[in-house]
């Protein structure tokens, strides 16, 4: 297997499949980025445009379980942005999870970007939920696993209130996460990199090192702030920000 045969054949899974690592022994994380970069232009080839980045594994306790120390990045199309009041689409074994969203005003490039500089390059703060779906049985996986199947990515759902950055204590912006009517997780943003921009710095300069950059209008996911909950069919999802508003997802 080749780094496009590894690539259409992710996109083309529909339903469970085992870790790409057990058919590909060797697979490196730097190669994961090359089968996701490659994934990311058979996209772009049928049609959809590219909008931006998130971050995966941002939270201590997750990299602790995966057996590393920075999160993983994944790109964003406009095919997987899921309108206000759109149900969840069928999906393998879909969860969700509370996001702080940032609309970048001006180009971050690295390297040397610090948490500061690249808040400054934000334009707007905005409340998110992103759907996740890993193509992988049971969410069993290694890191080169989820980089290639870009960090599980499925949809995203950006909320209706948007914020400059200097107006909020992003840290100490909080979310409760409810499932059906039932709070069942809280957290701040603290729980992304300890601040939200301390994720956004390292993606733009996990980028640098790759000869990108983020630019310009795009929307970048921080990372989870809760752990993800399971998307059942007719489930309710809701995350409700202290400043940035609520977001509700039914399936």
């Amino acid at each position: 297997m080749n780094v496009r045969e590894a690539a259409a054949a992710l996109l083309g899974t529909v339903s469970e499949r085992s870790p790409l690592s057990e058919e590909w022994p060797g697979l490196d994380v730097d190669t994961a980025y090359a089968i996701q970069d490659e994934a990311l232009r058979l996209r772009r080839a049928r049609g959809e445009t590219l909008v931006g980045l998130k971050l995966g594994l941002t939270s201590r306790a997750k990299q602790q379980r995966m057996g590393i120390d920075s999160p993983l990045l994944a790109w964003l199309t406009d095919a997987m942005v899921l309108p206000a009041g759109v149900p969840v689409p069928s999906l393998i074994h879909p969860r969700a999870e509370p996001e702080l969203v940032f609309v970048l005003g001006r180009r971050l490039a690295g390297p040397g970007v610090t948490a500061a500089t690249a808040l400054a390059a934000v334009d707007r703060v905005y409340a998110g939920i992103e759907v996740i779906d890993s193509r992988y049985a049971d969410y069993r996986f290694t890191l080169p696993d989820a980089v290639a199947d870009n960090g599980s990515s499925a949809y995203f759902s950006v909320g209706p209130v948007g914020l400059p950055p200097a107006s909020l204590d992003l840290s100490l912006e909080a979310t409760l996460l409810e499932v059906d009517g039932q709070i069942v997780d809280t957290a701040t943003g603290a729980a992304v990199q300890g601040h939200p921009a301390e994720a956004l710095a390292l993606a733009a300069n996990a980028l640098g090192a790759r000869g990108l950059a983020l630019e310009p209008g795009w929307l970048v996911l921080t990372g989870g702030m809760t752990d993800a909950v399971p998307v059942r069919p007719g489930s309710r999802i809701a995350a409700h920000f202290s400043h940035l508003g609520s977001i509700t997802l039914s399936s």
